[in-house]
Order: structure tokens, then C-alpha cells, then sequence
């Protein structure tokens, strides 16, 4: 029988699996510590799961800090990473599935530079949904929060009690909101002259 790459002799390592919290839309966590790692912390995607490794002498609480610290740092990576329209789409898709039991089903999703007052929009009756190009970039779920807002208005339109009541299935809403009033208060800042050469 082949031995277990986790436990081989001279190498011990422990592995502990979470499964990710209901509603996160993060994948499950699987951390596998290491007697040989001695400061160094990595992660990586693997499949649905994310893998951290750490070093075996971290005690849970720094195991749970650096977990999320890591997931954090995959996240950051992968939002800068330009999605394409198609991939938007496919996203919108996953979205309505995990939120609305696939209920909102857009025509069509799609990035565009021509909303600068706006993150995003809908047209209930053609089923399509543009998201401002100002977006990409920006974190994992404030893109997703904008996806469920606009998948949010094919099912009701307008901002009544009802829609805001089918956003609450989206864990984040209060962070993402948050993230992008910080964008927009940042953007009025008065921005200081450059100093002169004197």
C-alpha cells in the first residue's frame, strides 16, 4: 500500500479540512501543517478546496488568523485578474444558483465603460445586466455584491422593502456597500497640487 504523502516517516504533518460557511461562497479550507516549514505560510487553489500550509508549530489561533489571511491574499490575486464577458456571464450564472435558486436568468452580462455614476445596471425587460468597467479589479465579493444587486432586479424591480429583503441572502452586502461608498468618498477627496520645484 502506497504511504500517505501527509504522514510520511521523519516528515510529520497534520491536515484539517473546513468546510466553507454557509452563504460565503468560499470553497473549503484544507490546512496541512508541516514540521519542515519553520516560518513560511502559502496557499493555493486546489479543485473547489483552498490549501494552506503552515508551519506545525502554530497554535490554532495563529492557524485561523493566517488561514485568513491567505484566503484574503488569493482573493486580492484573483480579482485582478480581468474577467471576460463570458466569464461575467458564467459568474451571474453561479450567482443566482447559490442566491435565487437560479430564478434571475439574464440574456446577457456584460462590462462597459460608459457608467461612471453608476457600479451597475439592469433592463428587466431585455434581461441584460452591464457592469462599469471602474469594477474590475476591485475585490472578489464587491464584484459578486454588485452581480446579486443587478440578478436581484430581474426578479423585482426598483429598490422597495422586497428587494432588499432578497439581497439579505447575500452574506457580504453590509462589506461590499461599504467598500464602494469608501471608493466613491474617496474619489471627492480634494486631491493636493503636486509641490513645486522652488
Amino acid at each position: 500500500m502506497p504511504a500517505d504523502p501527509l504522514h510520511r516517516a521523519g516528515n510529520p504533518q497534520r491536515s484539517t479540512t473546513s468546510p466553507p460557511s454557509p452563504g460565503s461562497g468560499r470553497s473549503a479550507v484544507e490546512v496541512r501543517r508541516s514540521a519542515r516549514r519553520r516560518r513560511t505560510v502559502s496557499a493555493y487553489r486546489e479543485g473547489d478546496r483552498t490549501v494552506v500550509l503552515i508551519p506545525a508549530r502554530m497554535s490554532e489561533a495563529e492557524e485561523q488568523r493566517w488561514v485568513n489571511v491567505m484566503l484574503d491574499k488569493l482573493a486580492a490575486q484573483e480579482s485582478k485578474r480581468v474577467l471576460g464577458d463570458a466569464e461575467l456571464a458564467e459568474r451571474a450564472e453561479r450567482l443566482s444558483e447559490q442566491y435565487f435558486d437560479g430564478r434571475a436568468r439574464p440574456t446577457s452580462v456584460r462590462w462597459v465603460t460608459n457608467q461612471n455614476t453608476r457600479w451597475g445596471s439592469c433592463t428587466p425587460s431585455e434581461g441584460s445586466i452591464r457592469l462599469s468597467h471602474r469594477l474590475q479589479g476591485m475585490p472578489e465579493y464587491v464584484v459578486d455584491y454588485v452581480l446579486v444587486h443587478e440578478l436581484a432586479h430581474l426578479l423585482v424591480p426598483g429598490h422597495g422593502p422586497n428587494f432588499w429583503q432578497l439581497l439579505e441572502a447575500y452574506p457580504r452586502t453590509e462589506r461590499a456597500r461599504g467598500y464602494l461608498e469608501g471608493v466613491v468618498a474617496a474619489d471627492r477627496l480634494p486631491h493636493l497640487p503636486a509641490a513645486r520645484d522652488e
